[in-house]
């Protein structure tokens, strides 16, 4: 399932979606607002041009919508049906979730974005 190869492994290990070798982000997991999203200009390994074409990930916006509206729908049922808290509670819970899983979210969305225009491609 998670094998080279597939748009999963690339999406998991944040690598090149062309070459599922070369690094697609510039730094580790941070919650530094600055270098959440940097990603490399070309793939280290393959040089695949990761900027598609200009403002290429402002699509990446409708994939973080799509989580985030998913993430919140199983915060707010598991705290309200699980956990039986009122509604201003689950909303606060969902809020919390929504904040801490942000840069997780938005490291995601890209890589998925991505992910839908490029194959792998076993020569590079």
């Amino acid at each position: 399932m998670f094998k080279k190869g597939t748009k999963l492994y690339s999406i998991s290990k944040g690598k090149c979606p062309k070459c599922q070798e070369g690094a697609f982000f510039k730094y580790g997991f941070t919650f530094k607002p600055s270098k959440v999203t940097k990603i490399y200009d070309n793939c280290p390994n393959c040089s695949l041009k990761y900027m598609l074409e200009p403002s290429f990930f402002y699509g990446a916006m409708y994939v973080n919508y799509g989580i985030t509206v998913a993430i919140s729908i199983v915060v707010f049922i598991i705290t309200k049906l699980g956990f039986e808290l009122n509604l201003l509670q689950s909303f606060f819970s969902v809020f919390v979730v929504l904040v801490l899983l942000a840069p997780i979210n938005l490291r995601l969305s890209r890589i998925i974005w991505i992910n839908m225009f490029v194959s792998f491609d076993e020569k590079s």
